[in-house]
């Protein structure tokens, strides 16, 4: 490949067209695993430039380039396709069409940003070396997770990745610039529920109860111990209890009371040791108050591992592309993403593109009000086929 191959990249040519289908997109938001308009119109972009595909998972679409010398290398990029069920409060042209669902977390974006890669790198298939595997996959927002179900379709067999790429929009970061980090990057994902059960009454009388309502009390305060007392400092983890619910009117003690959080991880290990503590803690104080449990874990996502030889390529070939001053630092994040099955399998390097408009005014992911600046379609999709076609076997 000559080193000047990067400069004929059409990104900047195709920007509008994909700006428009970021906004279609935007404007069609589908929940996890409910995403059959957007497969549907993924399948028909391939389609238009005769780059074949196949359907897995039932929305998920694994499109196939082949450049010159097809053996030589396979680099499997991918995208998520599906949105949130939040009421987006923006008032654009390509606001949600559908009321309670809305790309509040830039799925649209990285589906938008593969698309355009996939329309340079076909078109430019003569000048490049190797295989691109397109994954666009359903269902990241929930388990089990896309990802794990589009791998137990053999999505990483026939042909077998070398390596696969992902790339997330960052709110925070400036449109022109992109992030990369090696080694663990995002956190595991679990999600808690417990059921506990008491002896309800009037609330007047609570010496003739076992208040559920006290004991929870007692059991969030105390599961901050696996945080502030149990953990290894060296393995950041975060444990959130985020819905308490029970009861309701104010003079009747009630028969229980459920409550939810995530517990999220760095560290494999610590992950899995952190369930048994949680376990403990919880049947021992519960059952200590006189009240009964029920328990579930939820075991999701494991935590990002960008493979390190990979992700230093990665990000000297950004540098190659866009200049030392526009590549950054990813920061650890205790996010978690389905990616992480993609790299507990082959090398991976997930990576984060600037999508900021103003720094007085910054659109996080997973509000009413993310948006990007459109400005970085052009860099997504750009930076997505440099990778691609440029990152050789290691």
């Amino acid at each position: 490949m000559p080193d000047d191959w990067k400069d004929t990249i059409p990104c900047k040519k195709y920007a509008p067209e994909f700006i428009e289908v970021r906004r279609h997109l935007h404007a069609n938001p589908e929940l996890s695993y409910q995403e059959f308009q957007t497969s549907a119109f993924v399948q028909s972009k391939l389609s238009e430039l005769n780059i074949p595909f196949e359907i897995k998972a039932q929305t998920g679409v694994i499109g196939l380039i082949k450049g010159k010398n097809p053996d030589k290398k396979v680099i499997a990029l991918r995208a998520d396709m599906d949105a949130l069920p939040i009421l987006e409060a923006n008032d654009v042209s390509y606001k949600s069409l559908h009321e309670g669902i809305m790309h509040a977390c830039g799925h649209d974006v990285h589906t938008t940003c593969l698309l355009g890669a996939a329309k340079i790198l076909n078109e430019l298939k003569e000048e490049w070396e190797g295989t691109i595997k397109l994954i666009f996959q359903p269902g990241e927002e929930k388990n089990p997770g896309g990802a794990s179900l589009l791998i137990n379709e053999g999505v990483l067999e026939n042909p077998a990745p070398d390596a696969i790429f992902g790339l997330h929009v960052h709110p925070a970061l400036p449109t022109g610039k992109v992030s990369f980090r090696s080694g663990k990057v995002m956190a595991s994902a679990d999600e808690l529920y417990f059921i506990i059960k008491g002896k309800g009454g009037h609330a007047a009388a609570p010496q003739s109860c076992i208040d559920p309502i006290l004991i929870a009390s007692h059991l969030v305060i105390a599961l901050q111990q696996v945080i502030s007392r149990r953990k290894n400092p060296l393995h950041p983890s975060v444990l959130s209890i985020t819905a308490f619910n029970g009861g309701t009117t104010t003079n009747v003690i009630p028969g229980e009371v459920k409550l939810m959080g995530t517990f999220r991880a760095m560290d494999e290990a610590w992950r899995f040791e952190a369930h048994e503590i949680i376990k403990t803690i919880s049947n021992n104080l519960v059952t200590s108050m006189g009240g009964e449990l029920d328990l579930h874990i939820d075991v999701g996502y494991p935590n990002v591992f960008n493979n390190e030889e990979l992700t230093n390529i990665a990000s000297q070939k950004a540098i190659d592309f866009m200049g030392a001053e526009n590549v950054e630092e990813t920061e650890i994040r205790m996010g978690a993403e389905d990616f992480g099955y993609y790299t507990q399998k082959i090398p991976g390097c997930f990576y984060r593109l600037g999508v900021m408009s103003n720094p007085d005014d910054i659109r996080n992911v997973h509000t009413p009000v993310f948006d990007i600046n459109e400005e970085a379609i052009e860099i997504g999709m750009g930076m997505m086929a440099w990778l691609g076609a440029s990152v050789e076997k290691w």
